[in-house]
């Protein structure tokens, strides 16, 4: 109600304003006014209101948490990710990752196998770039990886093309692509680390010749599973958890709501926190007119329940508005995936299976309406 008191607020204010006009008659007044108040009202309601429709789901009954997802030559590529296909990890159950890769060439669609990875991965970071799906990192069955590939949609091809492999191994970090620069945050080096990164790096994918560049350390805990957005020359990340050694030596997670804005040549600036704990949202967040929306995540509030007892993850929508630095909470999702990414696709906003309870993935693809 406060945002629509304050278009009102702001209408009144030009209606008396343009009432001062001399030779203004009453009809181009309430014409002026109309325009004033749709043009608000609009802008508000394209960030506020999104709405949901189902694309065809992924391939894989089960779905897959951690999978990369992105776009090339107009189609849209998940690849990778794991699941439990037997037992339930509360029953002892195992997690299988994979190497598959699905294509949709079109909203309307079917997806089709497209080949395969060079390994089982997930768990990484999966960036647009014009030229192709950018994955970086990742986890398998047994460690984690360094390394950093394009995969490229072209002529019902699949191609793999290598880029320079990360300084060390990491999973379960964030990252966003701001220009021609990858850049990188947080995550882990092992499947059992008990401390989570706090580094920074960056890849210039327009040099031949670029190696990843390790930048300025988060002036904060570092995390996993962090929510990571670039918008307005700027790198931001959110929330995610900390970890730390529990008393059978096992990583324990700190539930976070801090968020910092990193700008080149300036380096990191602590902003407003998240009105909740969000771990695992969909990332790279997707920007729309200028606000960057947290789709739901993790909170935190359920560590502990009991797997038949869970309710599901967050379903509102965290927006952040970095020229005010505040926080409104909007929206509800038909949709409740965590660790997957929000892929940008021919003017939609994709999310692509991912994990809706602990240890229980879906292969429902949700998509933006554009019509």
């Amino acid at each position: 109600m406060i945002p629509a008191l304050l278009q009102l607020t702001s209408v009144t204010k030009s209606f008396g304003a343009v009432r001062a006009l001399k030779g203004v008659s009453s009809d181009m007044l309430a014409c002026l006014c109309s325009v004033l108040f749709v043009g608000m009202a609009s802008s508000q309601i394209v960030a506020a209101e999104l709405r949901w429709e189902k694309l065809a789901p992924i391939p894989s009954s089960l779905g897959v948490a951690g999978a990369f997802a992105g776009v090339s030559d107009g189609s849209l590529l998940v690849a990778g990710g794991a699941n439990f296909p037997g037992k339930k990890p509360w029953e002892g159950g195992s997690k299988v990752w994979h190497d598959d890769v699905f294509v949709l060439e079109k909203p309307d669609g079917e997806w089709k196998a497209a080949g395969k990875l060079p390994s089982p991965l997930g768990y990484g970071v999966a960036l647009n770039h014009a030229r192709g799906l950018v994955c970086a990192g990742g986890s398998g069955p047994d460690r984690h990886h360094t390394a950093t590939l394009i995969l490229g949609w072209s002529g019902g091809r699949l191609t793999t093309m290598s880029l320079p492999d990360l300084p060390a191994p990491r999973a379960n970090h964030c990252g966003a692509l701001l220009g021609e620069r990858a850049f990188l945050f947080g995550g882990t080096t092992a499947p059992d680390s008990t401390n989570a990164l706090n580094s920074l790096l960056s890849l210039d994918l327009t040099s031949p010749r670029a190696a990843w560049e390790t930048l300025d350390p988060l002036p904060g805990p570092g995390r996993v599973f962090a929510t990571a957005a670039a918008h307005a020359g700027s790198f931001f990340v959110f929330g995610g958890a900390a970890l730390s050694r529990g008393p059978d030596g096992k990583p324990v997670r700190g539930w976070l709501r801090d968020a910092y804005r990193y700008t080149p040549g300036q380096g990191w600036k602590r902003i407003a926190d998240l009105p909740r704990v969000a771990v695992a949202a969909p990332s790279p967040a997707p920007v729309i007119e200028g606000r960057i929306l947290i789709l739901g995540g993790d909170d935190g509030s359920q560590v502990g329940t009991p797997p038949a007892d869970h309710r599901g993850f967050r379903r509102d929508v965290l927006v952040y508005d970095p020229t005010t630095d505040r926080w409104e909470s909007r929206d509800t999702l038909p949709f409740a995936h965590v660790t997957t990414t929000a892929v940008v696709w021919r003017d939609r906003i994709v999310v692509p299976s991912g994990e809706i309870r602990p240890g229980i993935r879906s292969p429902e693809v949700w998509t933006t309406i554009t019509r």
